[in-house]
């Protein structure tokens, strides 16, 4: 996506949307290039393409500059922005019936809870020469998994693993419970472990056995 060069006055995220809707509505554009590359890059891996990806984040800022009444002063602008872009792309996929891919550069829980990897649920093949390309293919492979997921369960990883927004946040965007944002990710969880062991069954009359192997979790480091 195109940048602007950046003429931004100091604000709060609370205060630019409380002076836009007072009707300054020439701070709209700093609001965007604020969230510029975190919310597109969320859409990316949300929708799985870039152009997709590209038409829910104008859809998006056009529902901020429709809905910027409805706006509460003093309410968390970021939960708030996140919500309008999920609901987006939900729709935006329902209607072009796509299926979403993720990329796994990041793997880091919520903030405050348990620090866990998506990567922890397949166990690391042994050392040797070829041991990046099973590590890509691991990814990959946790990549395919991760598209099967409902879009229930896929949309709480995405916002827990790769935004790293804490649950309270993930609670207020999808506006559920956060007990049931932690039990929806609990699911998931399970659901992915399912699906990898489930793909290293051998099919019915192969003579290959699969092989156990100690895990060897890639876990990142807690901010």
């Amino acid at each position: 996506m195109a940048r602007v060069e950046n003429t931004d006055i100091d604000l709060s995220d609370e205060d630019l949307l409380t002076r836009l809707r007072n009707g300054e509505r020439d701070l709209f554009g700093q609001l965007v290039r604020r969230y510029q590359r975190e919310l597109y890059a969320y859409l990316v891996r949300y929708t799985g393409d870039a152009q997709l990806a590209e038409d829910v984040f104008q859809n998006t800022f056009l529902q901020v500059h429709l809905k910027v009444q409805q706006y509460e002063p003093g309410r968390p602008v970021r939960p708030w922005l996140y919500r309008i872009a999920t609901n987006q792309a939900i729709d935006l996929l329902r209607s072009v019936n796509r299926h979403q891919a993720v990329s796994l550069e990041q793997t880091q829980s919520p903030t405050g809870d348990s620090v866990v990897s998506l990567l922890e649920l397949i166990p690391e093949t042994e050392d040797g020469p070829f041991e990046a390309i099973q590590l890509e293919e691991m990814r990959n492979l946790v990549r395919l998994a991760i598209r099967q997921l409902p879009e229930m369960l896929r949309g709480v990883v995405l916002l827990a693993y790769f935004q790293e927004l804490k649950y309270s946040e993930i609670a207020d965007i999808l506006e559920i419970p956060v007990g049931t944002v932690k039990s929806r990710l609990h699911n998931a969880l399970n659901r992915l472990h399912q699906i990898w062991v489930e793909s290293q069954t051998p099919e019915e009359g192969s003579k290959e056995m699969p092989v156990e192997r100690p895990a060897k979790p890639l876990v990142a480091n807690p901010r």
